[in-house]
């Protein structure tokens, strides 16, 4: 039986990539060094603006860190022609811009880190770390930078 690929398990999710976004400033959307893609900080479609626990809820976090994986997602695909050529997720980190008393910023970057599993399956269990940050980025809610293994 032959494995889903990532493209049918993103079709049977309802999702369609954008095309990935450009960078904000002088530095390069990925690197690609010995296996590794380092995919630069990547956040939410639509860019929306605020802190979690003020503007947004813990609920909203999740589905900017989803929209902000698919955005990965998009760059991994402009970058690598496919999915498929990803190995294996290996670490994702998340900057969420939060209010001094927010607590929840695993809940939020579950939103990424559920659908790299769903996308991925196995091969997207992943290493990960979040922070709650004072400012990010055009006041934007998350921020997630995130490193992939590739297939030889």
């Amino acid at each position: 039986m032959t494995e889903m690929t990532a493209a049918k398990k993103l079709e049977n999710l309802g999702i369609n990539l954008p095309d990935a976004s450009d960078p904000q400033a002088k530095y390069s959307n990925f690197a690609i060094v010995n296996g590794l893609m380092f995919v630069s900080g990547k956040g939410p479609t639509g860019n929306p603006k605020g802190k979690l626990g003020g503007d947004f809820s813990t609920e909203e976090g999740y589905e900017f860190a989803r929209e902000t994986g698919i955005e990965i997602l998009a760059v991994l695909k402009q970058a690598l022609g496919s999915l498929d050529k990803v190995k294996r997720v290996v670490k994702i980190q998340g900057f969420v811009n939060a209010m001094p008393e927010f607590e929840d910023h695993h809940k939020v970057l579950n939103g990424c880190s559920e659908l790299m599993l769903q996308v991925f399956g196995d091969k997207g269990n992943h290493a990960r770390s979040v922070l709650g940050a004072v400012s990010v980025r055009d006041n934007l809610p998350i921020i997630i930078d995130s490193i992939f293994e590739l297939e030889e």
